[in-house]
């Protein structure tokens, strides 16, 4: 059971709408490495962990990175909310702006919709935590991108944020790798290490 509060993890609050920065930032809501990929990768692949440790991190990290598709979200809209449509043509989000308006909508930066095809839950627990460390310096390093390519500081504030929540979920998930590994040697659970 989750508790929802009405807040954001960090507050956003952004002046100027700028709908190209829009259009790259969406690529942490929908796109390939994303925000939402991340949450339903972490919190399908908590099913086959085999410690109560790992599943709950999993399900810890994965929950947050609800609040973090929800920070994104609230950053695109903040960057679209009083875009006209010539801003939108301009910015190249037009086929966005027909299919969805000023909605915010999952998609990377190039306008396809996000897809499950780009997440693992594989049932091995040493795999999936490679994939889950992975997916974490995907993130961060996107974010890092994202940051070279705005000098908005309300919207670098949050980005910069969320790029240090990557590098402590990357560390975490180093944790339960070890946690996981010596289990498996305990219980003499056979596991090919790299």
């Amino acid at each position: 059971m989750w508790v929802f509060e009405k807040k954001l993890e960090y507050p956003i609050k952004i002046k100027k709408s700028n709908p190209a920065l829009a259009k790259i930032i969406i690529a942490q809501y929908g796109g390939a490495d994303g925000e939402l990929g991340a949450a339903l990768r972490y919190l399908s692949q908590r099913f086959t962990m085999v410690t109560p440790e790992a599943k709950g991190l999993l399900t810890d990290i994965g929950t947050e990175e609800l609040a973090h598709l929800e920070m994104i979200g609230v950053i695109v809209h903040q960057l679209t909310e009083n875009a006209t449509p010539e801003q939108m043509r301009a910015a190249g989000m037009d086929a966005s702006y027909v299919n969805h308006g000023l909605g915010v909508f999952p998609q990377g930066p190039e306008g396809v919709p996000w897809s499950a095809a780009g997440i693992q839950s594989k049932g091995d627990p040493v795999t999936d935590l490679y994939e889950d460390m992975a997916a974490e310096q995907k993130a961060r390093s996107t974010y890092e991108y994202i940051l070279d390519l705005t000098d908005d500081p309300d919207v670098a504030d949050p980005i910069i944020f969320l790029r240090e929540r990557e590098i402590v979920h990357f560390q975490r998930f180093g944790e339960a790798l070890r946690c996981v590994e010596e289990y498996l040697d305990e219980k003499k659970i056979f596991y090919k290490k790299p």
